[in-house]
C-alpha cells in the first residue's frame, strides 16, 4: 500500500491467486469511500508523485510475466501512459521514491547489473534521466541525502563499497569512495540521517549494525545480546531523527523491533512477536557450528533445540536450506517450528553456499559452473551432524523450497540413503527444460544464475545436477512434495512429471506424495490460517515417518 503525500488517498493492491499480478484500488481516506478507478495487471507497488494526482507503477508481460514497463497515472482523468519499457529480457523493473522524498526512481536490473533512472518529484510530467548506464558486471544502488547522491556498488569491489557524487555529475568517473571495500565485511545497506549513517554489514556469517555520526566522526557498532541472530535496518523515513528502528530475531528470541538511539547507544523494545500458549525462550538452546565440506570450506550450521533432550543417534533432525541467488537464510524464529522443537528434534540451518553469508564469495561460488558446491555443502552438512551426534540417516529429514526445492532434488539422487524423509516445496527440478524455454517466466533473467543451456558448457553441466534428468532406478526417501496450480516461479507441471519419474523408476516401497493447491500459486494460500494448514501438512508427514502420534 502507499499513501499520498498530503495523506488524502490510499493506493493498495492486491493478488488473489499468488501469481504475482496484482490490480492496484484507490480509497479516498477523508471519506472512507473506495474509489472506482483500478489499474490492472501491475507488480504491486504505486509510487506517488509530490503532486498528490500522479502515480508511477510497473506493467508485465502478460505471458512471461516479466516487469518490463513503467506507467505514470494521472487520477484525475483516469488515464496513464507509457514512461519507459525495458526490451532487454534478461532485464526486470522497479520504481520507487527516495527517502527524501524529491525523486522518482526507476531502477533496472538483471543478476549482475543495474541502472537507474531519475525524476524530480515535484515535476512528475517530466522525463527521467540515466544516473549511470548499464555496465554488465557492475551492480549499484542509489539514495538521495541533501546535495549529494550515495551509491552502494560492486564496481571494483567484490564486497561493495560506498560512494557519493554530486547531483548533477552521476557516471561512475565522478564518483568519490566513503567507505572503501573489506576482504572480510559484505557491505549490504544503508540507512541516512541529518548526523548518522547506519550501514548493514556481513561477517563472519553473521549481520552487523554499524553507526557512523558526522559530526564526531565516530563509529560504533550496536550490541546484540546473543552470539547467533538475525538483525537489520527498519522503516525510518525522517533524516532529522537520532533514533534507529531496526529489527532483531535469534533461532530462541521471537522477531523484535528496537528503537536505538544513537547517542547514548540505549535500546528501547518497542514490539515483541507474541507466541501464544506461552513460551519461554530460556527452555530451549541454540547452537552455531563451522562445518568442513568436502573441498575444505567452512560452512557455518545454526541449530536449535529444547534443553535436557539426549542428543544421540535416535535424535530425530530437520536440516534446511535454500542456497540460491545470493539469499541468505540468517538465524531467525518461527512459533511454527515449536512443534516440532516441543516433540524432541532438532531444527538445523545450512548456511551454504550459493547464499551470500560468508560474503559474496559465498554467492559466486555457489552459481553457474560451481552450482554442485551448493549440494555438496547441505550433503556434508548433514553427514557432520551425524557424525557429532545429532542424529542418523534413519532420522534425518531435509527441506527446501523453490530453488531450495532443486537443492531437494538435487540431494536425494546425490546421496539418497542420508534422508529418511524431504520434503521439496515448490521445487525447480526441470532445470533444463524450464532454462530452454524463454516464454516460461523467470527465464531469460536466470541465465546469470544457472547458465544458458544453449551454450553446450552450460547444458552439459545443469542436465548433470537437474533433478528430473538425474532420477534413477534405486531406493529414494520418503518424499513430501507441493505445488500450486498458479504458481508463475515454478510451474506446477515440473513438481508433477518429477513425481511421475520418481514413482516410475524407483525401487523402494517409500511413501511419495504430491499436493497440488488448485489455488494458489508460489507464495502459497493467502488469509490468516491457510498457511498454518500449509505447514501443519509437512509436520505431520515429518512426525508420522517418526511415529510421533501426539
Amino acid at each position: 500500500m502507499s499513501i499520498s503525500p498530503d495523506n488524502k488517498r490510499l493506493a493498495y493492491s492486491v493478488d488473489f491467486q499468488s501469481r504475482r499480478i496484482y490490480t492496484v484500488y484507490f480509497k479516498d481516506l477523508e471519506t472512507d469511500e473506495l474509489l472506482s478507478q483500478t489499474i490492472e495487471n501491475t507488480t504491486g507497488g504505486a509510487t506517488w508523485a509530490n503532486d498528490n494526482e500522479t502515480l508511477f507503477y510497473a506493467t508485465k508481460d502478460k505471458k512471461t510475466l516479466r516487469s518490463d514497463t513503467i506507467r505514470r497515472y494521472f487520477i484525475p482523468d483516469n488515464s496513464s501512459e507509457i514512461v519507459y519499457h525495458e526490451k532487454d529480457e534478461t532485464y526486470t523493473l522497479h520504481v520507487s521514491k527516495t527517502k527524501s522524498r524529491s525523486f522518482i526512481v526507476i531502477s533496472s536490473n538483471s543478476t549482475l547489473t543495474s541502472e537507474y533512472r531519475v525524476l524530480d518529484a515535484d515535476t512528475p510530467n517530466g522525463n527521467f534521466d540515466i544516473f549511470k548506464k548499464r555496465e554488465r558486471g557492475i551492480e549499484y544502488g542509489i539514495a538521495h541525502f541533501e546535495n549529494h547522491w550515495y551509491i552502494l556498488t560492486n564496481w571494483q569491489a567484490q564486497n561493495f563499497r560506498l560512494m557519493k557524487c554530486s547531483l548533477s555529475q552521476t557516471e561512475k568517473e565522478h564518483w568519490v569512495e566513503v567507505i572503501p571495500h573489506r576482504e572480510d565485511t559484505l557491505l549490504e545497506g544503508m540507512e541516512l540521517f541529518n548526523d548518522f549513517m547506519v550501514l548493514d554489514e556481513r561477517r563472519n556469517g553473521l549481520t552487523h549494525l554499524r553507526v557512523d555520526q558526522f559530526s564526531t566522526n565516530e563509529t560504533h557498532y550496536v550490541e546484540m545480546p546473543e552470539d547467533t541472530y538475525t538483525c537489520g535496518t527498519g522503516t525510518n523515513p525522517e533524516f532529522n531523527s537520532s533514533i534507529l528502528r531496526f529489527g532483531y530475531t535469534s533461532l530462541t528470541t521471537p522477531s523484535s523491533v528496537f528503537d536505538y538511539d544513537m547517542i547514548t547507544r540505549q535500546k528501547t523494545l518497542k514490539k515483541e512477536q507474541e507466541v501464544l500458549g506461552g513460551y519461554d525462550k530460556n527452555q530451549y538452546t541454540s547452537e552455531r557450528h563451522f562445518v568442513e565440506a568436502r573441498d575444505g570450506t567452512k560452512v557455518p550450521v545454526s541449530l536449535v533445540y529444547k534443553k535436557g533432550i539426549k542428543l544421540t543417534h535416535e535424535t530425530p533432525l530437520l536440516l534446511y536450506a535454500y542456497g540460491s541467488y545470493g539469499h541468505s537464510i540468517d538465524p531467525y524464529f518461527s512459533s511454527y517450528r515449536l512443534s516440532l522443537i516441543d516433540r524432541g528434534f532438532v531444527y538445523a540451518i545450512a548456511h551454504i553456499r550459493g547464499g551470500e553469508e560468508m560474503g559474496r564469495h559465498w554467492y559466486e561460488d555457489g552459481k553457474l559452473l560451481k552450482k554442485k558446491n551448493t549440494f555438496y555443502d547441505f550433503i556434508d552438512c548433514g553427514k557432520s551432524l551425524i557424525e557429532m551426534g545429532y542424529s542418523s540417516p534413519k532420522h534425518m529429514y531435509a527441506m527446501g523450497g523453490s530453488a531450495g526445492g532443486l537443492l531437494m532434488g538435487a540431494v536425494m539422487n546425490m546421496e539418497p540413503t542420508l534422508w529418511n524423509g524431504v520434503v521439496a516445496q515448490v521445487p525447480f527440478v526441470d532445470v533444463v527444460t524450464t532454462m530452454l524455454d524463454e516464454s516460461i517466466p523467470l527465464t531469460t533473467g536466470e541465465f546469470d544464475e544457472w547458465g544458458n543451456p544453449k551454450n553446450e558448457e552450460s547444458y552439459q553441466y545443469i542436465k548433470s545436477y537437474s533433478p528430473y534428468d538425474n532420477v534413477e532406478a534405486k531406493d529414494y526417501p520418503n518424499v513430501l512434495v507441493t505445488t500450486g496450480l498458479h504458481d508463475s516461479q515454478v510451474q506446477y507441471w515440473e513438481p508433477a512429471k518429477w513425481v511421475a519419474r520418481l514413482r516410475e523408476l524407483k525401487t523402494d516401497n517409500n511413501v511419495l506424495l504430491l499436493q497440488t493447491e488448485m489455488e494458489f500459486g508460489h507464495g502459497g494460500a493467502s488469509g490468516r490460517f491457510e498457511r498454518v494448514k500449509e505447514i501443519a501438512l509437512e509436520y505431520a508427514f515429518i512426525l508420522d515417518l517418526e511415529n510421533i502420534k501426539q
